[in-house]
């Protein structure tokens, strides 16, 4: 289900008209940085990895809407940063390539 997630994800990001086509290749190849991490962390805690790739989904939907709220992508942003708190020593690759995800999704929103 979490691998769905992301590949569905990843089917947003490459169709998606909003983005420029440097950003768009710069997303597809932090998501798969980010499939490999999420996917390791599903191995013993499932639910946190789920709550990461929902968050990922709800930021990339709002930061490549056609009509965009700063205040939904910032919120989305947030909560995706806020999901990975306390796995900086545990995954370190994990918190690096949601920071990037968040930075990246914060261009494309502005």
């Amino acid at each position: 289900m979490i691998r769905d997630t992301l590949d569905k994800i990843e089917a947003q990001l490459r169709g998606a008209g909003t983005v420029n086509d440097a950003t768009k290749t710069e997303l597809l190849r932090l998501l798969a940085v980010l499939k490999a991490e999420v996917s390791e962390l599903s191995r013993t805690q499932t639910e946190q990895a789920h709550t990461i790739a929902g968050f990922v989904a709800v930021s990339a939907h709002e930061a490549t809407r056609a009509a965009k709220s700063p205040e939904l992508v910032r919120l989305s942003l947030k909560g995706l940063a806020l999901s990975v708190r306390g796995y900086e020593q545990s995954h370190p690759k994990l918190v690096e390539g949601v920071n990037a995800i968040c930075t990246a999704l914060a261009n494309v929103g502005l």
